[in-house]
C-alpha cells in the first residue's frame, strides 16, 4: 500500500502549527491603532495618517517603495510613540499577544534601549518596562488559551558608540527576561568589528549574541560577524548564497565560508518578505531559503518587521508553502531548527521541542490522516 502524499498545510493548519520566532523587531511590529492612540496621548503630530487602516497601508507602502529614506522613516514614527514606560509596556504586551494568537510558542524579540530615552527614561527603566509588557502579554495569551514564552534581545545601533554599555545591560538582565544581545543598523560603513569590545565582554561572560550580517553588505559582513566577533547566530545571513555555486546540471559547490556556516550549524535568521523589500531577493521563488533548505543549512523562518512587511509567521509560511510546496514536515524542520538555536538553556529548548513542538505537529498530521481516511471511506461508499 502506497503512503499518502505529503500534506501541504492550509492557512488554518499553518496558523495553529507551533512556531518559533528568533528575529522580530519590537519597534517594527506595533498595531496601527496603538500607534495612533500613543501619538494622541503623547502629543506626537508627525504621523502621515491618523486612521489606523490607512496608517497600516502607509507603513507597508513606505517599506515597499524601494527608498531607504522612506523605509527608515517608518521607524522614526514607531520609536517616537515608544518613549514612556506605559507605552513600552503596552507595545510589548500586545506583541506577545499577537504572536501567541498566530501560533508562536517561543519568540525572541529585539529592540534598542538607546532609542527610547527621549522621554526621560533610563536604559534600565526601558528594559524593565519591556520585560513587564512581555510578562503581561504572556499572561493575557494564557487567558485566551494560547501559550508563548518571550525573551528580549537588547540591540545596540552599529553607527553609535554604546554597544559595550548595552552589552553590559543585557548581561545584567540576563536572568530577568533578556535572552541575549544584537547589533543592528546599516551594515555598509559600520562593520561589526567596530564593536569588538562588546562581543569580547559577552564571550567572557558566557552570554549569547546574534549579529545583523549578510543582509545588505554580503560575505565580508558574515565573515567578520563569525570569525572576528564570534556570533552565535546570523541576523539574516541570506547573502551566504553568494558563496554557493550552482552549475547548469544542478551540481552545487560550497565555498569555504558557506561550508563553514553549514558544517558549524550556524543558525540563519532568514526573513523572506523583508528580504524582498530590501532587495536581497527578487521574489519568493528566487529567495535563497529554497536552496539553503535543500542543502540542510540551519535555516529558520522569521518576520523581521511585522508592521512594515504586513506579515506574520503564518503569512511567511503560507508564502513558502505556496512557492516551494513545503509540507508540515518542512514546517516542523524549520521550527525545530529555530528552537535548537534559541538563547535559553539546553534542557528548556529540548522540553519545548519534545513537549510542545513535536506533539503539535503530530496532532496536525494525524488530523489530516483522519480526514484522508474519512474521504476515502465516503468515496468507497459512493461507488458501492
Amino acid at each position: 500500500m502506497m503512503s499518502p502524499t505529503p500534506h501541504v498545510p492550509g492557512q488554518d493548519q499553518i496558523r495553529r502549527a507551533p512556531k518559533v520566532l528568533l528575529h522580530d523587531h519590537l519597534d517594527g511590529g506595533l498595531r496601527p491603532g496603538t500607534i495612533v492612540d500613543l501619538a494622541l496621548a503623547s502629543g506626537y503630530e508627525g504621523l502621515p495618517e491618523t486612521d489606523p487602516d490607512k496608517l497600516g497601508i502607509w507603513f507597508r507602502e513606505a517599506a515597499d517603495s524601494g527608498s531607504l529614506e522612506r523605509y527608515l522613516e517608518t521607524f522614526a514614527h514607531t520609536c517616537a510613540v515608544m518613549q514612556t514606560r506605559d507605552a513600552l509596556v503596552r507595545v510589548a504586551a500586545e506583541c506577545a499577544e499577537d504572536l501567541a494568537a498566530d501560533g508562536v510558542v517561543y519568540a525572541e524579540v529585539r529592540y534598542a534601549p538607546e532609542q527610547h530615552l527621549e522621554g526621560g527614561l533610563s536604559l534600565e527603566e526601558v528594559v524593565e518596562a519591556v520585560n513587564e509588557g512581555f510578562r503581561e502579554g504572556e499572561r493575557r495569551a494564557r487567558q485566551d488559551g494560547n501559550r508563548i514564552r518571550v525573551g528580549a534581545l537588547l540591540t545596540a545601533m552599529r553607527h553609535a558608540a554604546r554597544s559595550l554599555e548595552i552589552a553590559e545591560l543585557a548581561n545584567r538582565y540576563r536572568d530577568q527576561g533578556v535572552a541575549g544581545f544584537d547589533i543592528a543598523g546599516a551594515e555598509a560603513g559600520f562593520p561589526p568589528t567596530r564593536h569588538l569590545d562588546a562581543f569580547e565582554y559577552l564571550k567572557r561572560e558566557n552570554n549569547h549574541f546574534t549579529i545583523h550580517a549578510g543582509e545588505a553588505f554580503g560575505l565580508p559582513s558574515i565573515w567578520q560577524a563569525l570569525q572576528w566577533c564570534g556570533a552565535d547566530r546570523l541576523g539574516h545571513g541570506v547573502r551566504i548564497i553568494d558563496d554557493i555555486e550552482v552549475a547548469e546540471d544542478g551540481a552545487v559547490k560550497l565555498g569555504r565560508l558557506a561550508s563553514y556556516v553549514r558544517d558549524k550549524r550556524v543558525p540563519l535568521e532568514l526573513c523572506p518578505t523583508s528580504n524582498l523589500q530590501t532587495g536581497a531577493a527578487a521574489s519568493y521563488a528566487e529567495h535563497p531559503i529554497g536552496l539553503l533548505r535543500k542543502l540542510h543549512f540551519r535555516a529558520t523562518v522569521n518576520t523581521d518587521n511585522r508592521l512594515m512587511s504586513g506579515t506574520s509567521m503564518s503569512r511567511e509560511f503560507e508564502k513558502l508553502t505556496e512557492t516551494f510546496g513545503y509540507t508540515l514536515d518542512d514546517m516542523q524542520w524549520f521550527t525545530v531548527n529555530a528552537m535548537k538555536s534559541a538563547f535559553i538553556p539546553f534542557d528548556e529548548r529540548l522540553a519545548m521541542i519534545n513537549d510542545v513542538i513535536k506533539p503539535g505537529y503530530a496532532e496536525l498530521k494525524s488530523e489530516w490522516l483522519f480526514e484522508q481516511t474519512t474521504a476515502t471511506s465516503v468515496s468507497s461508499n459512493s461507488v458501492s
